[in-house]
């Protein structure tokens, strides 16, 4: 174990500033040609501050301190250079990276798989509490480069024998403070007393108290720390608002949109330059004057698209970060993240092009559910609350294309000369005995062509607001799904040990679909109906069945059966109150390590029981 005085060397940019993320690119931070291009293929075009600052010393060699808040783009800081830095021609374990939750565990194994694209042979495996340990055993025995876990889970592991740390090169702590919030810091030192002597070490957090300092101190050999300051803020005069997009389509909401909110010029975000020249030829078949801006786009081009912009012969461009940036026209009154940004910097001048010199303007962001934590930081960094919004209805809708509609007909009546039109249509009516409105209607109709006036509603999954349907009551008798609703059978049931609290959590993780739009559950011994939404989409529909659940895979169909007896179903449990490890570092209490079902030897009859997590202090009842 490595005690060294804690001397770093501080380096404080303010966000606020141009600093190194306007100067350096990064092509200049010695990133590995591999990763260099799936930076480059993700859409990455300069890197944020805390990105700027640590990736060199990582690929250095240097232990690192790094205080950023949370969406400052820490995740890229050290899996960039990590990845760099990593042998794939070995099969064994070399980096470990620990975060506080699940969610961060697959937001971060998810972003390492994306930057190591072009790396054959690469693998990543996330680790956590809740999850059913066969599929982790069959990964670890194959083989993994990098494994993101919980420390929980990764104790567990370790004790057992399965994750073997022996050729382990870089430790990354990731939201240490967090970790020592939620009460594990106890875990996470246990975890670094066991690292190889020789081992680089991250440790990443929002704030650095007590404790953490004195784990860096303890642990950490002689580290670089490196501090990003962010005094972000937003113009008052920008209405902020955010659509939580869950299951249906995102271009079907960005139209929607487009046609409910009264714009002038629009900018909308995206996070590469593909998807600028996908979305604008998308937008121009639905009849929007729209461009695509981006740095692929050469500098004469790019410069008759701002003109088009600013003199009204464009409304909408699609653009990266770098290709909008230092951009100002005036008549740009909405600004739409249809791509959530990287880091809270790029929100902030994202929306800047909005409401500048005094002028009102309005700042839409598109949230998916795993992204909550990026817009909770943006919140934080911004010092504002953004308001949820919904999606307009096919009601509101319809009632603006009637009334377009029917002002196009006033504009006409009052400003062109119809006399030779009446004479004609006059000549006509009187000849075939039909009345002057069927002749209107018969022009109406012609006019509109093949494209219906109004529109029909999309199966109202979660984004609108409904009412979470209610449960049968213990002892009452057995009814169909609601309104509105479908029975589908899952093919794990009571002999996998799954309990509702699992399906929940598939179901509301891996599909997006809100819990509140989850009804009624029955588990059977072999299988499980589950209500939900009518007509989900195809693509929902293909993610549940391969998505696993108590190792089985779903399978869903929708059910043909009857159901049996009010009293051999099971229902959704309370949630349990939150234990007394909650509060910054105080340790819950330690359960008794149980032995869960994957442990047990082969032939033993599975257990009804709920599934349990060895050792491990997360939270249960998650997948």
């Amino acid at each position: 174990m490595l005690r060294r005085l804690l001397i770093p060397t501080v380096a404080i940019m303010p966000s606020d500033t141009p600093a190194a993320a306007d100067t350096l690119t990064f092509d200049d931070l010695g990133l590995a040609p591999l990763i260099l291009a799936a930076v480059k293929a993700v859409g990455y075009e300069i890197p944020s501050p805390i990105q700027a600052a640590t990736i060199p010393l990582i690929l250095a060699g240097r232990d690192v301190v790094g205080q950023a808040q949370t969406g400052t783009g820490k995740t890229a800081a050290f899996a960039l250079p990590l990845l760099s830095r990593l042998d794939v021609n070995s099969r064994r374990t070399q980096a470990l990276i620990l975060a506080p939750t699940r969610e961060l565990a697959i937001q971060v194994a998810e972003a390492l798989q994306s930057y190591a694209s072009h790396l054959p042979g690469f693998n990543v495996l996330p680790i956590y509490g809740g999850q059913d340990y066969r599929g982790q055993l069959a990964a670890l025995k194959r083989g993994v480069q990098v494994v993101v876990g919980t420390p929980g889970r990764v104790m567990d592991h370790m004790r057992r024998g399965t994750l073997k740390l022996d050729d382990l090169t870089h430790l990354v702590l990731d939201e240490a403070d967090e970790m020592l919030r939620m009460g594990f810091i106890d875990d996470v030192e246990w975890v670094m007393a066991q690292m190889p002597a020789k081992r680089q070490i991250a440790l990443f957090s929002a704030t650095m108290p007590p404790a953490i300092r004195r784990i860096a101190t303890t642990y950490l050999n002689n580290p670089e720390q490196v501090t990003i300051q962010t005094k972000t803020s937003t113009a008052i005069t920008i209405r902020q608002r955010y659509w939580m997009a869950r299951g249906l389509n995102k271009l079907d909401a960005l139209t929607r949109i487009l046609e409910a909110e009264p714009f002038d010029g629009m900018i909308i975000f995206v996070r590469t330059k593909l998807v600028t020249t996908e979305l604008a030829e998308k937008l121009q078949a639905r009849g929007y004057a729209a461009a695509a801006l981006n740095g692929d786009i050469a500098q004469a081009q790019r410069e008759r698209t701002v003109e088009q912009l600013k003199n009204g012969r464009l409304d909408i461009v699609i653009a990266t970060d770098v290709a909008a940036r230092g951009l100002d026209v005036e008549r740009i009154s909405h600004v739409i993240n249809y791509d959530i940004p990287h880091d809270t910097e790029a929100y902030v001048h994202r929306i800047g092009r909005t409401g500048r010199a005094g002028r009102s303007g309005d700042a839409i962001l598109f949230v998916a559910p795993r992204e909550k934590r990026m817009l909770q930081a943006i919140e934080r960094a911004t010092r504002q609350s953004i308001e949820e919004m919904g999606l307009p209805t096919a009601e509101n809708i319809n009632a603006l294309r009637v009334d377009r509609f029917m002002q196009k007909i006033t504009d006409t009546l009052a400003g062109t000369d119809l006399s030779f039109f009446r004479k004609m249509l006059q000549e006509y009516v009187t000849k075939h005995d039909v009345s002057e409105i069927d002749v209107a209607a018969a022009l109406a109709s012609q006019l509109q062509g093949d494209k219906p006036l109004l529109v029909k509603d999309a199966p109202k999954l979660m984004t609108e607001g409904r009412v979470p349907p209610s449960r049968d009551k213990p002892g009452g008798a057995s009814r169909g799904p609601e309104t509105g609703m479908q029975r589908y059978r899952l093919e794990v049931g009571r002999q996998h040990g799954v309990s509702a609290g699992n399906i929940v959590g598939a179901i509301a993780n891996e599909a997006n679909i809100d819990s509140a739009n989850i009804g009624r559950i029955s588990i059977y011994p072999e299988f499980t109906t589950v209500d939900l939404p009518a007509e989900l989409p195809e693509d929902v529909l293909q993610c549940l069945r391969t998505t696993r659940v108590a190792g089985q895979p779903l399978s869903i169909s929708v059910h043909e059966g009857g159901d049996m007896p009010i009293d051999d179903r099971e229902r959704p449990r309370k949630p349990r109150s939150k234990s007394s490890g909650d509060k910054a570092g105080r340790k819950p209490v330690k359960a008794k390590p149980r032995v869960s079902n994957a442990a047990k030897p082969s032939g033993t009859k599975p257990s009804s029981a709920k599934p349990t997590i060895t050792g491990s202090r997360e939270k249960r009842g998650k997948v």
